[in-house]
């Protein structure tokens, strides 16, 4: 064998194992990329049973709360405008400005339904109705369950953030389309905790 062959062949070697790297650290992004996709449609299944149920939450308050229109207004307003942002997002879980909207909207909803609890306080018959006890029962639990699915999500785009940023798959991760995820966060700590939604 002359030198120039041996020389080929280690060439053709360390391109393979090089190439090879390259598919592994590609692949080890997809699959991070589709975690955080599959964690975010967790979290859109939970929203999608809380924007369900609160329709119906207005609509026994609605019987009660004649002179509450505005609030009741508010809180459908906010359902929808949460329930677009969610809609915008699921299509896409990594763009950031879209999943910002619906951190936002979020926060409009659930100040929204904050609201309304409080204004059913003064309502002692709608208090004790046993389908708004229901309704409250299963949108705390769904507010649960949003929560958990939540907590999934950030770790799922912590993580494909980790792989994506640190050297040297940051190079791939920039020369592949591989963008930066945003984590469901939120800014403001008194929107942090679950709207109350209890009526003991």
């Amino acid at each position: 064998m002359t030198p120039l062959l041996i020389a080929l062949g280690v060439l053709l070697a360390l391109v393979v194992a090089v190439g090879l790297w390259a598919a592994g650290i590609y692949n080890s992004l997809v699959t991070l990329r589709n975690r955080f996709k599959n964690a975010f449609a967790q979290i859109d299944v939970q929203l999608k049973r809380r924007y369900d149920l609160i329709p119906n939450l207005v609509e026994v308050a609605k019987g009660y709360m004649k002179h509450e229109s505005s609030t009741l207004e508010a809180v459908i307003k906010a359902r929808n405008i949460a329930a677009a942002a969610a809609q915008t997002v699921a299509a896409d879980p990594a763009s950031a400005s879209a999943m910002k909207q619906l951190v936002s909207a979020e926060a409009g909803l659930g100040g929204a339904l904050s609201r309304l609890m409080v204004v059913s306080e003064q309502y002692p018959d709608l208090k004790a109705n046993q389908n708004m006890l229901q309704l409250t029962e299963e949108l705390t639990s769904t507010e649960n369950k949003v929560s958990f699915a939540r907590q999934a999500y950030n770790d799922s785009v912590m993580q494909y953030n980790n792989a994506r940023e640190v050297f040297p798959n940051v190079i791939f991760a920039g020369m592949f389309g591989f963008q930066s995820a945003e984590l469901f966060k939120i800014d403001d700590p008194t929107e942090r905790n679950a709207p109350k939604v209890s009526f003991n």
